[in-house]
């Protein structure tokens, strides 16, 4: 089964073949490195930006206002920020135009922390980029996910943020990506740059690779469960589906919606699921002030409040200046197995 980061670089190779990218770039995107975790390895639309996260952003907008469809790397998210305005800008062309300028373009960022990066590489974006209206967010939990999200962004007509949970890039799948090979390492010898030279490899790519699509604004449903619903996506979703398991030894019933697209996101999945259980967790690893959890929490308090069991919880990350270097701090900033199980444990107990 192909990883994440294969999954992200083999859509990106179909979709500069058949959906019309034009330009593959950012921070040391192009040859020889292909991206700091290898997502742009031999793609043929790739170059090597200037280290200037505006003039990444303004150089894809430009590009999509003339007529190309560009997908812009920020190496990292923590160096995203700079660029919120020219985001806003992005987000309302469409709509200050009345509709008469578009601009599909997408940007891909890795997000989160799992690498042990420290207080530059290891924090979140969800929440501040659900705050800039005019863009669709997704994020997602596995490769065949990653796959099918990046074709469908690589579609749009407007500006997709398609945020990456780095520590889920060297993460195997449990579904095959249509087309890849059986093998997984005939797939690393196809795709995957050798170590030393790369000056005249190229790869070999699979031929038949299909334009499996995720429709954004879609969740999916991981795990069936009656008693508690848990909602979540990216890193912690595994996480999530890991304590499910664990519960259900123990008795309890958790039912896991994979979110995968927080704007547009699939209000009827969760809807019906809380509904049913009565009792509903989101997690994520954003800061837990103004988290976008927050939101999911209040419109169901707001539509769903006498359906609910128990209050609806969040479990996010920790409200602090940065994450750690040390493994003892970077775990305690973020939400971790145990605290996904212990929160699951004790909603379950909850009684009216």
């Amino acid at each position: 089964m192909a990883n994440m980061a294969q999954a992200i670089r083999m859509a990106l190779h179909y979709a500069e073949t058949h959906l019309g990218v034009t330009d593959i770039f950012g921070e040391d995107v192009g040859a020889p490195l292909g991206g700091v975790f290898t997502c742009t390895q031999g793609l043929k639309t790739t170059w090597n930006s200037p280290l200037d996260e505006r003039g990444i952003i303004g150089a894809a907008m430009g590009i999509a206002m003339g007529g190309g469809r560009p997908v812009a790397e920020i190496q990292f998210c923590d160096y995203v920020y700079n660029t919120i305005d020219l985001l806003k800008l992005a987000g309302n062309t469409c709509w200050s135009s009345n509709g008469d300028w578009n601009l599909p373009m997408v940007v891909r960022t890795p997000v989160g922390s799992g690498i042990r990066g420290s207080i530059y590489h290891s924090h979140s974006f969800d929440a501040t980029m659900t705050h800039i209206p005019g863009w669709k967010v997704v994020m997602p939990s596995n490769p065949l996910d990653a796959y099918g999200l990046l074709i469908s962004a690589c579609k749009e007509q407007n500006p997709v943020m398609y945020l990456e949970p780095k520590a889920l890039l060297r993460v195997k799948g449990e579904e095959r990506i249509p087309g890849e090979p059986d093998d997984d390492r005939t797939l690393s010898k196809l795709i995957d740059a050798p170590l030393g030279d790369r000056s005249q490899w190229k790869p070999q790519w699979p031929e038949a690779l299909e334009a499996f699509a995720v429709p954004i604004g879609k969740g999916k449903l991981v795990r069936e469960g009656s008693q508690v619903t848990v909602v979540s996506y990216g890193r912690t979703l595994p996480l999530c589906a890991r304590a499910a398991a664990t519960l259900a030894d123990e008795g309890i019933s958790v039912e896991v919606i994979d979110l995968r697209s927080l704007w547009p996101y699939d209000w009827d999945m969760m809807k019906a699921s809380i509904q049913k259980t009565g009792r509903v967790l989101f997690v994520n690893e954003d800061t837990e002030v103004t988290n976008f959890g927050e939101h999911l929490v209040r419109r169901t308090v707001d539509e769903l409040f006498y359906s609910l069991l128990a209050p609806p919880r969040l479990l996010a990350g920790k409200f602090v200046p940065g994450i750690g270097l040390a493994d003892t701090l970077e775990m305690a900033s973020v939400p971790q197995q145990n605290d996904v199980t212990t929160a699951l444990r004790a909603l379950a107990g909850e009684q009216p």
